[in-house]
């Protein structure tokens, strides 16, 4: 396999491939440090692209728990924030659906012959629920992901992928032939820190704001011609 790929596709989650919605964080938030919803205050620069971990410990923070319980209550928020998710799937389902385009541009890569997968601030069970609720699971390759549990800092998270992946697929991961697709300045710096390729969706950043953080590329949303031509481009499969 490690011959055989078109090339690697990397998707982050929140806001790229389904909008992005911070209830669910307030809500596990919230019940993990036992303090009201309407108290809970997120740091407005350290939120999208960031992982979750870092988030509620700046967020239980911000909102006045003291940073040593603030730390010491991440282990509680994996397991809260997972009955949170699954006594919310119906509301998930219904508010944050894909964005147009994503199932089927996932549909025209893999039929491309691109691996594909995902690098989410997301805990990795989080993940993989909001994906499934999603109907977007199908074509990626989960097991290779990077995720929010396996390193507090997402620049930690490539190199996760690139292990899981060589692993996986029997020969090191190609970074000229590896494109990430996000939405947030933090999903392009990451991209860079990795010697990747970066696509940007303008899906809640405007094309100027996003381009002053230099991705290869900047879509305006996911209409699979323009997402498959973008990456082929990129990994030099120009058909």
């Amino acid at each position: 396999m490690s011959v055989e790929y078109a090339g690697l596709v990397i998707w982050d989650v929140d806001g790229t491939l389904i909008p992005a919605d911070l209830r669910w964080l307030r809500r596990a938030v919230a019940r993990t440090y036992a303090i009201q919803e309407v108290d809970v205050v997120f740091p407005a620069a350290r939120v999208h692209g960031y992982t979750d971990e870092s988030i509620v410990v700046d967020t239980a923070i911000s909102s006045g728990v003291p940073p040593e319980l603030a730390e010491s209550g991440i282990e509680r928020f994996h397991e809260v924030l997972a009955q949170v998710m699954t006594e919310g799937e119906q509301e998930l389902a219904r508010d944050q659906p894909p964005y147009p385009g994503a199932a089927e541009a996932i549909v025209s890569l893999d039929e491309r012959g691109f691996v594909q997968t995902v690098l989410t601030g997301n805990l990795r069970a989080a993940a993989e629920f909001k994906l499934r609720v999603a109907g977007l699971d199908t074509h990626l390759d989960l097991s290779i992901g990077g995720f929010g549990s396996d390193a507090r800092e997402r620049f930690a998270l490539p190199a996760v992928v690139a292990k899981r992946f060589a692993t996986r697929y029997g020969g090191p991961l190609d970074t000229s032939r590896t494109v990430v697709i996000g939405d947030a300045p933090n999903d392009i710096a990451c991209a860079r820190h990795a010697g990747f390729r970066v696509i940007a969706v303008a899906h809640r950043i405007g094309r100027e704001e996003l381009a002053e953080h230099s991705p290869d590329e900047i879509l305006d949303r996911l209409e699979p011609n323009y997402v498959v031509s973008a990456v082929e481009s990129l990994v030099g499969r120009y058909r």
